[in-house]
């Protein structure tokens, strides 16, 4: 490992609207092209990379029950939206030379492995970017929750979550030019000014487990890389 990083093994949440770019809907190829070389230069300094990917660019479980669809029925179609993410981001990041695993919470074998925690440690410990699809296999549970308890599970350092604002603020920055963007959040802070940065399944979990979460815009150029080198971007939130 490189010993200029600040943390040796993260997990990054990547929501599946992110993949669209400027489209309204599926993978922008150019998009993915640019999240891929951010994830690579984090790489080459000698971190340990998981990612667990979303799937709201295919298909949104939450938004089909509005339109009378069984939820679990529809929080499957989501897992598998999920997968197809999954492996386009596989095919960008081995296209520029970075070892790819892709793993699923769901068995599809002829496409992915399924999620075996000591597998995807051994991978990451062998310098491969792991890519887990499907959430956590259940309907009922976002895929903010399914970053949460994975980066527990593969004894990730932090959490860093990817949007596309430069962090948290108290109020909607493209609403409110004088909304205030905060460097670092308590738990309970975020809690008490109600502070959507995730699902409050995903946030107590964190919280509990004391797993810190960066709030980043991957947009901006080397900002990945810039916080696992120990630069403060984005939004920290930790426990006090």
């Amino acid at each position: 490992m490189n010993h200029k990083t600040k943390y040796k093994r993260i997990l990054l949440k990547m929501s599946g609207e992110a993949l669209m770019g400027p489209q309204n809907f599926g993978i922008h190829p150019e998009t993915i092209k640019h999240y891929a070389s951010e994830i690579k230069a984090a790489w080459q300094l000698g971190v340990e990379i998981a990612i667990v990917i979303g799937g709201g660019n295919i298909f949104r479980g939450v938004q089909a029950v509005s339109g009378g669809m069984d939820r679990t029925q529809g929080d499957y179609m989501g897992m598998l939206a999920t997968i197809i993410n999954g492996l386009a981001l596989q095919d960008a990041l081995e296209q520029i030379g970075v070892p790819t695993r892709l793993q699923s919470a769901i068995e599809v074998q002829k496409v992915c492995e399924p999620f075996i925690r000591r597998r995807a440690i051994r991978h990451l410990e062998k310098g491969r970017v792991v890519i887990l699809a499907a959430g956590t296999g259940n309907p009922y549970f976002t895929t903010d929750s399914a970053a949460s308890l994975r980066a527990l599970e593969l004894n990730a350092e932090v959490m860093l979550k990817a949007t596309k604002v430069d962090g948290i603020y108290n109020a909607d920055p493209e609403q409110n030019p004088n909304a205030k963007r905060y460097k670092t959040l308590s738990f309970t802070q975020a809690i008490e000014e109600r502070l959507r940065i995730m699902d409050i399944t995903a946030f107590t979990l964190c919280q509990e487990n004391r797993l810190p979460i960066i709030v980043f815009n991957i947009n901006e150029k080397d900002s990945l890389k810039r916080i696992v080198l120990g630069e403060e971007v984005g939004t920290l939130v930790t426990a006090p």
